[in-house]
């Protein structure tokens, strides 16, 4: 499986959308393999998602995110697990473990529910 983390001093990015980098992660039996870090390029909704979706990007866990590049993200067949906050190796490490559940790594603010899309990626046990 493949993730991506938006990142900003070494933290989850606050808003994905303006974010200008990001850990691109592979997983494997709960354990990372592989791990880059990738320039984000383009603001356009449409572009942003794209280039997730040509580096086979599964599961995009960020901050906030707006409407319009939730959609587009998610449309690329890629689940969105926003409304994450802190350092971006504790959220890889609680998401290979199962445990991102946890009220922690909830933005503040946010009550952890969010508009479930059907997409091509059956990632359903990562959601809260």
């Amino acid at each position: 499986m493949r993730v991506a983390l938006p990142i900003w001093n070494e933290r989850i990015s606050p808003v994905f959308d303006v974010a200008k980098r990001a850990l691109v992660v592979d997983i494997e039996d709960g354990a990372t393999v592989r791990q880059d870090e990738v320039r984000l390029s383009g603001l356009c909704c449409v572009a942003r998602a794209r280039q997730l979706a040509d580096m086979g990007v599964d599961v995009l866990i960020c901050g906030a995110i707006s409407r319009d590049l939730d959609e587009a993200v998610s449309l690329a067949g890629i689940e969105v697990i926003p409304q994450t906050r802190g350092r971006g190796d504790h959220v890889l490490q609680a998401f290979a473990s199962g445990r991102l559940t946890a009220q922690a790594f909830l933005m503040p603010g946010c009550d952890g529910h969010w508009q479930q899309r059907p997409n091509t990626a059956d990632n359903s046990e990562h959601r809260r």
